[in-house]
């Protein structure tokens, strides 16, 4: 089983549907435009609200005193596929 980490979703989702940009099966090789037609990805949510690492932005002029340093953590759920039709 895949899991994924991708942007938070709205809470209370339980399960997704995605379509599929490229299917690849033994030999054979499928790219879409934008998707391939009848290509199904069946995903449901781990775990529903996951912090990403932290990010800290430094901002600094040179012989003025200025600096100030800021940071940022991105929520993220995470998702494991169950299926690919």
């Amino acid at each position: 089983k895949e899991s994924l980490l991708v942007d938070l979703l709205p809470e209370g989702t339980k399960e997704l549907t995605l379509d599929a940009l490229l299917v690849i099966d033994g030999d054979k090789t499928k790219v879409g435009t934008p998707t391939v037609k009848g290509a199904v990805v069946k995903a449901k949510v781990a775990e529903a609200e996951v912090k990403g690492d932290k990010i800290r932005v430094i901002r600094y002029k040179s012989k003025k005193r200025v600096h100030k340093e800021t940071g940022h953590r991105q929520k993220y759920t995470k998702i494991q596929i169950t299926s690919i039709k």
